[in-house]
């Protein structure tokens, strides 16, 4: 999807840089658009002294929305190797693509056939997205694909949620990387609370993981819990 957006000249516009790659503009985050008037979900541009940025809806991206709830470390960056459980149509991937750039990668796992289509076409325009039809649970699916990453992102609805971060961290992260997990507590057992679903799970992750930060993601998403780890095997 193409189209313009806002264009800020001979205003003085406040641009703070949260993370390398990552920005508020006048309090909104955004990202540096790597494809020059291509948006993915409809998302604003804003063109501010010759760079064009996308606006970045902390509703539509746990990532975003972790960011504005004061995540403190971002270990993507310029150059990343990205291995994504639950890209969907790729809204979330497509602005990390945007932060690592065209020296990065980001290895788009999806198992919808419909959300596919979608990320296909995303993907076309996008040189450093990748997209891979197949089960996050199935590594062996796109082992040949996925060599040794720096960072696995996982944003996938289902029970074993956990188990499949720790199959995919054994064999593709590297010593010393990180995983960035989106618990969603209603896909694992609906009949509890969500924090005891939260402890239960990140109890078992200590065993391969330092866990350095946690942020409930009310209310830009309910009953979810971000997690950013260090791989320790």
């Amino acid at each position: 999807m193409r189209g313009g957006g806002e264009e800020f000249q001979g205003e003085r516009v406040k641009i703070e840089e949260k993370f390398k790659g990552v920005f508020f503009i006048e309090g909104r985050l955004a990202t540096r658009n790597l494809v020059k008037d291509f948006k993915v979900h409809g998302e604003r541009l804003a063109s501010i002294e010759g760079v064009q940025y996308r606006y970045w809806d902390p509703y539509r991206s746990k990532l975003a929305a972790a960011v504005i709830k004061g995540m403190k470390e971002m270990p993507i960056k310029a150059g990343s190797r990205v291995l994504y459980l639950g890209a969907a149509a790729g809204v979330t991937p497509s602005f990390i693509s945007d932060i690592v750039g065209e020296r990065g990668v980001v290895y788009c796992v999806e198992f919808a056939p419909r959300s596919m289509r979608d990320l296909l076409y995303v993907c076309e325009k996008r040189g450093n997205m990748l997209p891979l039809l197949a089960d996050a649970r199935k590594t062996e699916q796109y082992g040949e694909e996925v060599g040794k990453v720096d960072i696995i992102y996982e944003d996938v609805a289902q029970p074993d949620q956990e188990d499949i971060m720790i199959k995919n961290a054994q064999k593709f992260l590297r010593r010393g990387g990180y995983a960035i997990l989106a618990i969603k507590s209603q896909s694992v057992d609906v009949t509890k609370q969500p924090k005891e679903i939260y402890e239960k799970l990140l109890g078992r992750l200590e065993k391969h993981f330092e866990i350095l930060e946690c942020y409930e993601l009310s209310p830009f998403d309910k009953d979810h819990l971000f997690v950013l780890m260090k791989y320790t095997q």
